[in-house]
Protein backbone atom coordinates (compact mmCIF):
# COMPACT_ATOMS: atom_id res chain seq x y z
CA UNK A 1 0.00 0.00 0.00
CA UNK A 2 2.83 2.34 0.85
CA UNK A 3 4.31 1.82 -2.66
CA UNK A 4 0.91 2.50 -4.22
CA UNK A 5 0.72 5.87 -2.45
CA UNK A 6 4.23 6.71 -3.69
CA UNK A 7 3.31 5.80 -7.27
CA UNK A 8 0.16 7.89 -7.07
CA UNK A 9 2.04 10.83 -5.58
CA UNK A 10 4.68 10.96 -8.35
CA UNK A 11 2.25 11.93 -11.19
CA UNK A 12 0.62 14.50 -8.92
CA UNK A 13 4.00 16.07 -8.14
CA UNK A 14 5.00 16.08 -11.82
CA UNK A 15 1.71 17.74 -12.75
CA UNK A 16 2.22 20.39 -10.07
CA UNK A 17 5.79 21.00 -11.23
CA UNK A 18 4.60 21.38 -14.82
CA UNK A 19 2.12 24.04 -13.74
CA UNK A 20 4.76 25.86 -11.74
CA UNK A 21 7.09 25.96 -14.72
CA UNK A 22 4.50 26.66 -17.40
CA UNK A 23 4.64 29.66 -19.69
CA UNK A 24 5.06 32.98 -17.96
CA UNK A 25 2.28 35.51 -18.10
CA UNK A 26 2.84 38.18 -20.76
CA UNK A 27 4.20 41.46 -19.42
CA UNK A 28 1.68 44.19 -18.77
CA UNK A 29 1.26 46.82 -21.49
CA UNK A 30 3.46 49.93 -21.26
CA UNK A 31 2.28 52.74 -19.05
CA UNK A 32 2.44 55.95 -21.11
CA UNK A 33 1.43 58.26 -18.26
CA UNK A 34 3.95 61.01 -17.60
CA UNK A 35 5.96 60.38 -14.43
CA UNK A 36 5.41 62.63 -11.46
CA UNK A 37 8.08 65.31 -11.55
CA UNK A 38 9.18 67.67 -8.82
CA UNK A 39 11.21 70.85 -8.76
CA UNK A 40 14.91 70.18 -9.20
CA UNK A 41 17.31 70.71 -6.32
CA UNK A 42 20.71 72.43 -6.29
CA UNK A 43 22.61 69.36 -7.48
CA UNK A 44 20.39 69.22 -10.57
CA UNK A 45 21.55 72.75 -11.37
CA UNK A 46 25.16 71.55 -11.35
CA UNK A 47 24.27 68.84 -13.87
CA UNK A 48 22.30 71.22 -16.08
CA UNK A 49 24.99 73.91 -16.05
CA UNK A 50 27.77 71.43 -16.78
CA UNK A 51 25.87 69.87 -19.69
CA UNK A 52 24.90 73.30 -21.06
CA UNK A 53 28.50 74.54 -20.98
CA UNK A 54 29.90 71.32 -22.45
CA UNK A 55 27.36 71.36 -25.30
CA UNK A 56 28.00 75.03 -26.07
CA UNK A 57 31.76 74.39 -26.22
CA UNK A 58 31.34 71.20 -28.26
CA UNK A 59 32.88 69.12 -25.47
CA UNK A 60 30.86 65.95 -25.85
CA UNK A 61 31.57 62.50 -27.25
CA UNK A 62 29.66 59.28 -27.70
CA UNK A 63 30.46 55.88 -26.23
CA UNK A 64 28.93 52.66 -27.48
CA UNK A 65 29.54 49.84 -25.01
CA UNK A 66 27.76 46.50 -25.03
CA UNK A 67 24.32 47.87 -25.83
CA UNK A 68 24.74 51.17 -23.98
CA UNK A 69 24.65 54.25 -26.19
CA UNK A 70 25.94 57.18 -24.17
CA UNK A 71 26.84 60.82 -24.63
CA UNK A 72 29.62 62.10 -22.37
CA UNK A 73 29.54 65.83 -21.60
CA UNK A 74 32.77 67.32 -20.21
CA UNK A 75 32.74 70.71 -18.49
CA UNK A 76 35.51 72.64 -16.80
CA UNK A 77 36.04 75.94 -15.03
CA UNK A 78 33.90 77.32 -12.22
CA UNK A 79 31.00 74.89 -12.76
CA UNK A 80 33.37 71.91 -12.55
CA UNK A 81 34.97 73.41 -9.44
CA UNK A 82 31.55 73.83 -7.80
CA UNK A 83 30.55 70.29 -8.79
CA UNK A 84 33.84 68.89 -7.40
CA UNK A 85 33.29 70.69 -4.09
CA UNK A 86 29.65 69.60 -3.84
CA UNK A 87 30.66 65.98 -4.43
CA UNK A 88 33.05 65.93 -1.46
CA UNK A 89 30.66 64.75 1.32
CA UNK A 90 28.72 62.43 -1.00
CA UNK A 91 31.86 60.81 -2.40
CA UNK A 92 33.35 60.42 1.07
CA UNK A 93 30.18 58.75 2.38
CA UNK A 94 30.05 56.38 -0.59
CA UNK A 95 33.81 55.79 -0.76
CA UNK A 96 33.71 56.84 -4.40
CA UNK A 97 36.96 58.76 -4.61
CA UNK A 98 40.30 57.60 -5.98
CA UNK A 99 43.55 58.78 -7.53
CA UNK A 100 44.75 57.80 -11.01
CA UNK A 101 47.52 59.12 -13.26
CA UNK A 102 48.23 62.14 -11.06
CA UNK A 103 44.58 63.22 -10.77
CA UNK A 104 42.05 62.93 -7.94
CA UNK A 105 38.52 61.73 -8.73
CA UNK A 106 35.12 61.85 -7.07
CA UNK A 107 32.14 60.10 -8.58
CA UNK A 108 28.41 60.20 -7.99
CA UNK A 109 28.32 56.40 -7.63
CA UNK A 110 30.90 53.73 -6.86
CA UNK A 111 32.72 52.39 -9.89
CA UNK A 112 31.72 48.76 -10.36
CA UNK A 113 33.71 47.65 -13.40
CA UNK A 114 34.82 50.75 -15.31
CA UNK A 115 33.83 54.38 -15.85
CA UNK A 116 31.13 53.58 -18.44
CA UNK A 117 27.96 55.27 -17.16
CA UNK A 118 29.63 56.85 -14.12
CA UNK A 119 29.45 60.62 -13.57
CA UNK A 120 32.63 62.01 -12.04
CA UNK A 121 34.73 65.10 -11.45
CA UNK A 122 38.50 65.26 -11.31
CA UNK A 123 41.21 67.73 -10.34
CA UNK A 124 44.98 67.67 -10.73
CA UNK A 125 47.33 66.93 -7.83
CA UNK A 126 47.29 70.58 -6.71
CA UNK A 127 43.46 70.72 -6.69
CA UNK A 128 43.21 72.77 -9.87
CA UNK A 129 42.13 72.08 -13.44
CA UNK A 130 38.69 70.80 -12.42
CA UNK A 131 36.76 68.80 -15.01
CA UNK A 132 33.52 66.86 -14.79
CA UNK A 133 32.27 64.15 -17.10
CA UNK A 134 28.52 63.53 -17.09
CA UNK A 135 26.84 60.63 -18.84
CA UNK A 136 23.59 60.88 -20.77
CA UNK A 137 21.99 57.55 -21.68
CA UNK A 138 20.86 58.34 -25.22
CA UNK A 139 19.58 54.93 -26.32
CA UNK A 140 19.50 53.33 -29.77
CA UNK A 141 18.56 56.54 -31.60
CA UNK A 142 22.12 57.78 -31.08
CA UNK A 143 23.44 55.15 -33.50
CA UNK A 144 20.36 54.67 -35.69
CA UNK A 145 20.76 55.24 -39.41
CA UNK A 146 18.87 58.06 -41.11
Amino acid sequence: MRHLIRFAAVPALLAAAACAHGPEAPPPPPNYALPDAQPAGPHARLYADCIRLAAAAGHYQQVIDGGDELLLFTCSGSIAEAFWAALEPHSAAMDSGWEHDGRRYRSTARVQRNLIGVDYCTVDASGGDARCVLTFNAGDFLIAGD
